[in-house]
């Protein structure tokens, strides 16, 4: 027992509430542990554990499009009597448009600048495949395949081998194959001629948000573009028969490697099929093939997150998606470009545009100097000129209409408008009988073709 200067002293009980808080004070250490916390040195409680700060998107961003996505959050008109947006969008930005005549339906953040992933592959399409014919053939050498960064997807290309155009761009768009881009990029010259042209796009098509340090999207400081940006990219490659084509198929046999056939004594290729990793194309164990559904581009890296852009038809009307950066989830970012589309395909003309898509500058050009002509001819004496000539309507339902743009900046007189607008067929969507290039669309078995958790794409 001990004593004291007053007399003997009685050990103290411990009290319930003092074991709670010491009990709390150990579970907050044992939690600092496993979250990677500190403790401070000679103290007995626990650093605290802050929650990572959400980025936010900067207070005013790009007006390119519409003074309205320049300013941050999600901007819709629904006065028209549209229905609501869907109410658990969780992307940090997204758009949806109409793909025909460039409208913005809704958008979110859509000029914040991110880790595009692969999404950034539709625009090294945009830039590289009009430059090779689809037969052309290429044998790999070593050289080709260095550079890729670790983790990178691949398609399984293998040195020595050859292979047609076709062949890497189905590598490139339905397995996100890093290994396919470097090989197409070699054949434009190199990697950093390739990142040079490709920016050198990107300002062509007026997609200021975007500066390219890899040309397979993956993650590299500096590297960054926009939902707008994206859904531009998009909106460019569909004018592309073969790009529609590619971005389309959802299942190819893919050359494999050569062995000798036992009764002829000849070296024979194998082959090897490889499924889109399109989800909304190809379909999942738990997320259904997105009706109408004919691409684009899918991407995943670990400063992306998931992003997406889509381009779906239905009854006539061809809408664009882009989806960048969702809560992490399973099929997530698939999902919410889903209920975006729906939303969109729902609104038909009752959503009144909050911006517009824009057309290349080369268009816009053309477009000043066809409206200068016209002004010149106007007023050459003795010479009428019908202002309704010189645009041109296009009708019909089901098909890709490229470009339905009205350059309200060009006005000559105060009443031409110069409109550019070309028809092109939209391949078979889901559902549909074909990928408009003859190949047979397959649909995705379920849990086909799933990518490794570890990719990058």
């Amino acid at each position: 027992m001990l004593t004291s200067l007053t007399g003997p002293v009685r050990p103290a009980r411990p009290r319930p509430a003092r074991r709670r808080r010491v009990t709390g004070a150990l579970a907050s250490l044992a939690a600092a542990a496993l979250l990677g916390g500190t403790v401070g040195a000679g103290t007995a409680g626990a650093a605290p554990v802050r929650a990572p700060k959400t980025p936010q998107p900067p207070a005013q961003m790009s007006t390119v499009g519409g003074d309205r996505l320049g300013v941050p959050g999600t901007q819709v008109d629904l006065s028209g009597g549209a229905p609501a947006l869907p109410a658990k969008l969780t992307a940090r930005s997204w758009l949806v448009a109409d793909a025909e005549t460039g409208d913005i339906l809704a958008e979110h953040n859509a000029h914040w600048q991110l880790a595009p992933a692969s999404t950034l592959k539709m625009l090294f399409a945009d830039t590289v495949l009009p430059k090779f014919p689809k037969t052309q053939t290429h044998v790999v050498a070593a050289s080709d395949l260095k550079g890729m960064g670790e983790g990178s997807s691949l398609v399984g290309i293998q040195e020595n081998h050859p292979y047609t155009v076709k062949d890497l761009w189905l590598g490139v768009f339905l397995r996100s194959g890093n290994d396919a881009v470097h090989v197409l990029a070699a054949m434009n010259g190199g990697v950093p001629k390739t990142v040079a042209d490709m920016n050198a796009m990107a300002k062509e098509l007026q997609a200021g948000d975007t500066n390219v340090v890899t040309p397979d999207g993956y993650d590299e400081p500096g590297q960054h573009s926009s939902a707008y940006d994206l859904t531009l990219f998009a909106r460019q490659g569909l004018l592309n028969a073969d790009f529609r084509a590619y971005c389309s198929t959802v299942v190819a046999q893919f050359p494999g490697d050569f062995t000798k056939d036992k009764k002829t004594g000849k070296k024979v290729r194998g082959s090897f099929q490889i499924q889109n990793t399109d989800r909304l194309l190809s379909g999942d164990y738990d997320l259904k093939r997105y009706a109408g559904i004919a691409g684009v581009k899918n991407g995943n890296t670990t400063n992306a997150g998931a992003t997406y852009t889509g381009v779906a038809q239905r009854n006539g009307r061809t809408l664009l998606v882009t989806v960048m950066n969702p809560a992490p989830g399973h099929n997530n970012v698939y999902r919410e470009a889903a209920s975006l589309l729906d939303w969109g395909f729902k609104s038909g003309a009752t959503a009144k545009p909050v911006g517009t898509l824009v057309p290349p500058l080369s268009q816009v050009r053309a477009s000043q100097e066809a409206a200068a002509s016209a002004s010149a001819a106007a007023k050459a004496p003795g010479k009428h000129v019908d202002a309704s000539a010189s645009a041109t309507s296009s009708s019909g339902g089901g098909v890709w209409t490229a470009a339905g743009i009205a350059l309200g900046t060009v006005v000559v007189l105060g009443a031409i408008v110069a409109v550019i607008r070309r028809r092109r067929p939209l391949p078979g969507t889901a559902g549909g009988s074909g990928i408009g290039s003859g190949e047979p669309r397959t649909p995705g078995g379920a849990g086909g073709g799933r990518r490794r958790s570890h990719r990058r794409r």
